[in-house]
């Protein structure tokens, strides 16, 4: 039995090389950090090429190409155009997909003059996203690891976390946290979500947010898993502002601390995939303290 090629340049050159030969003398570096989810690559200046890094990512390639061209017209910001969509093969048996290449900074290391300011970007984005038309869009699930649908899906992960968290954080007010949104029902009808507004998928161009990238867990259903990241990232005036320019529901606001306490107490537990263990505990930590401070 072969092991399966390692995600590297060469890789790609032989990928680019047998199915995009136009493209095949523009050179290809590997960007670092290349994401959990996906291996990403320039190629050349203009264009970079996505590998899902294990099969349970592969279906967002279809997805993508699918419906972000639907999706872009109907944002303001930049997001990820797909030129070019790449077949399996004995060597890479997943899709993979080319894309233009989007100038800009992570907002994890960005410096962000106004963050206010910033996280008004955000709701806009937010709100141009889930007035785009839903109809025939893929429905919450496997494929956005059921973001989109209730947080209820990741209840038994929850509780294992708060027995594991039982020393470490304040787990009676993280139950109270997540029992508030477990009452609450889903009531709207389904619209667009991204599934991972973090940090890392937002890019800055002069201190503002320019590009919102990486769609492979979006869909359609509720949008409460786009609101993590007013605890992940934003301070308390931030949060507020957030918060008054989407005007969402305050049973969706419930759900999405449900969303951020889950991931934060996984990271917290040791139990989610981490480049940095140790450090990603110790944010995860702050990010819990956040939340229950946030709590009504």
């Amino acid at each position: 039995m072969h092991s399966p090629a390692p995600l590297d340049a060469a890789l790609v050159q032989r990928l680019v090389d047998t199915q995009f030969p136009q493209w095949s003398s523009l050179g290809i570096r590997q960007v670092v950090p290349g994401g959990w989810d996906n291996r990403t690559f320039r190629l050349g200046d203009d264009l970079l090429v996505r590998l899902p890094s294990a099969d349970g990512y592969a279906a967002a390639v279809a997805k993508e190409q699918q419906w972000l061209p639907v999706i872009a017209a109907h944002v303001g910001l930049q997001i990820p155009e797909p030129v070019g969509r790449g077949a399996p093969t004995a060597e890479f048996p997943r899709p993979w997909s080319v894309y233009r290449w989007i100038d800009g900074e992570s907002s994890a290391n960005a410096p962000i003059e106004d963050l206010t300011a910033f996280a008004l970007d955000v709701a806009g984005f937010l709100s141009e996203l889930v007035r785009c038309d839903a109809a025939g869009g893929p429905a919450a699930g496997d494929h956005s690891f059921h973001r989109g649908a209730h947080p209820r899906f990741y209840d038994a992960e929850v509780q294992r976390s708060l027995e594991r968290l039982e020393d470490v954080i304040d787990t009676t007010a993280a139950r109270r946290v997540w029992d508030a949104a477990l009452r609450t029902r889903i009531t709207a009808p389904p619209v667009w979500f991204h599934g991972d507004i973090a940090p890392g998928n937002l890019l800055v161009r002069g201190g503002r947010l320019a590009a919102v990238i990486d769609f492979g867990t979006s869909g359609v259903g509720d949008p409460a898993c786009d609101l993590a990241i007013a605890w992940t990232m934003f301070d308390e005036p931030a949060r507020v502002a957030f918060r008054d320019a989407l005007g969402w529901s305050e049973d969706v606001w419930a759900r999405g601390r449900a969303w951020a306490l889950w991931k934060a107490m996984l990271l917290a537990a040791g139990d989610a995939g981490a480049h940095d263990p140790a450090a990603e505990a110790r944010s995860a930590r702050d990010v819990i303290a956040r939340i229950l401070a946030d709590a009504p």
